[in-house]
């Protein structure tokens, strides 16, 4: 019993230590209106537009958030932007949840460049630095806002949903 533990020891081994790198690797998961999901890995988010945007955060400080627009990980799993979002996809949603759970819906029409001036902002890095543990890997961040509670922190998930 033992030689058998011995020699199964490597293999477990190995196997979690993939599975770690994986959940490492994906950074975003992003569900499709239909139900379809896209694993954002950190290969990928480093290859989409990038952009800066100041806003005053929790504590009422002023700061510098970089990362990626979030109609820009909508696209990846064609949520219906731009001349698309109109008649009955006007009633389509956003959920973004963080690792604890917490939860925010967002219309679809406010990641619209066609309906808004404002950038959603998914962040990854704050005032130069990365977002440390409470707040990131990544965290949502909505400019203008007076009250920042639909900013995310530790985000995990956004997904596209359609009013039944």
């Amino acid at each position: 019993m033992r030689k058998v533990c011995l020699l199964l020891f490597p293999l477990v081994f190995s196997l979690s230590v993939a599975a770690v790198g994986y959940a490492q690797d994906r950074m975003l998961r992003v569900v499709a209106a239909d139900g379809s999901e896209h694993a954002l890995s950190a290969q990928e988010w480093a290859g989409l537009p990038r952009i800066t945007i100041q806003a005053v955060d929790h504590d009422g400080k002023d700061a510098r958030f970089e990362g990626v627009a979030a109609r820009d990980v909508l696209k990846l799993v064609n949520a219906p932007l731009g001349k698309d979002l109109r008649g009955k996809n006007l009633a389509t949603y956003v959920v973004a949840e963080a690792i604890d759970g917490y939860r925010v819906v967002y219309a679809l029409t406010e990641f619209d460049t066609d309906f808004t001036d404002r950038v959603i902002l998914i962040a990854d890095r704050r005032d130069g630095q990365a977002l440390g543990t409470k707040e990131g890997p990544l965290r949502i961040v909505v400019p203008g806002e007076k009250r920042p509670a639909r900013w995310i922190r530790e985000l995990v998930s956004i997904s596209v949903k359609r009013v039944p």
